[in-house]
């Protein structure tokens, strides 16, 4: 089992989280969908080279962004990722993936 956690600006955080859903992540037990999402602030700097989704080169750019949390198994962690990078607007979006481990 992981934990997949993703930052995605709100424009885009359905989208995002419909395609990793339906690639078999946020399931536990008799449930799916099922995720923990919080707002905050991200920041970046795109460099020379960039293509931003948002913001300029070479300028500090802030944009409201949700941190989405959801466990996958690990047979659909690799889909989800894809999926996660395929539907989110950012060249390189910023996520994370932990293996957890049942008690």
């Amino acid at each position: 089992m992981y934990q997949l956690i993703f930052y995605v600006p709100a424009t885009h955080k359905e989208l995002v989280k419909e395609a990793v859903f339906a690639a078999g992540a946020g399931r536990i037990g008799n449930y799916d969908h099922c995720a923990w999402e919080c707002l905050g602030t991200g920041q970046f700097r795109p460099l020379a080279g960039s293509n931003p989704f948002l913001g300029q080169e070479n300028h500090l750019h802030l944009v409201d962004e949700y941190r989405v949390e959801l466990v996958c198994a690990d047979e659909y962690i690799q889909a989800a990722v894809q999926a996660l990078r395929l539907k989110h607007p950012y060249e390189e979006p910023a996520y994370t993936v932990f293996p957890i481990s049942p008690i």
